[in-house]
C-alpha cells in the first residue's frame, strides 16, 4: 500500500501543466504596467500641484480683495448706504466663492479623469495582451 506522500507525488506528476508564456513577452506586459502607473501617478501628482497652485491664487486675491473691502467700509457715508454696499460685497463675494470652487473641482476631475484614461488604455491593452498569449498557447 502506498503511503500518503506517494499517492500525492503520483497525482502531481500526472498533472498536466499549461504552456508557460512566453517570459520576455510576460515582462515586456509588466514594464508596460510600470510605465502606465508611472504616468498615471505623475498626471495624478500634477493635477494636485495644479489644484494647489490655484487654490493659493484664490486665497491671495480673496485676502486682498477682504483688505480692500475693510477699507472702502471705513468711509464716511450714510448707514443705508454702507448697508446697501455691504450686501452687494457679499454677494459678489459668494458668487465668486462658488465660482471659485467650480474651478477647483473642474480642475480635479481634469486631473482624474487624465490619470485614469491612462490606466484604462492600459488595462484595455493588457487584457489584449492577455488573451494573445493565451491563443499562443
Amino acid at each position: 500500500m502506498a503511503s500518503p506522500q506517494d499517492e500525492f507525488m503520483k497525482l502531481f506528476s500526472e498533472f498536466k501543466m499549461p504552456a508557460m508564456p512566453d517570459m520576455s513577452a510576460f515582462a515586456e506586459a509588466q514594464k508596460r504596467n510600470i510605465e502606465a502607473l508611472t504616468a498615471a501617478n505623475k498626471l495624478a501628482m500634477e493635477g494636485a500641484q495644479a489644484v494647489a497652485r490655484r487654490n493659493m491664487e484664490i486665497m491671495q486675491q480673496s485676502m486682498a480683495e477682504m483688505s480692500e473691502a475693510v477699507q472702502s467700509m471705513a468711509s464716511q457715508e450714510a448707514p443705508a448706504a454702507k448697508a446697501a454696499r455691504q450686501a452687494e460685497m457679499m454677494k459678489a463675494a459668494y458668487e465668486k466663492a462658488v465660482a471659485n470652487m467650480q474651478e477647483i473641482s473642474e480642475l480635479i476631475q481634469k486631473s482624474n479623469g487624465e490619470a485614469l484614461g491612462v490606466l484604462n488604455a492600459r488595462f484595455t491593452a493588457a487584457m489584449e495582451e492577455v488573451k494573445g498569449l493565451v491563443v499562443k498557447a
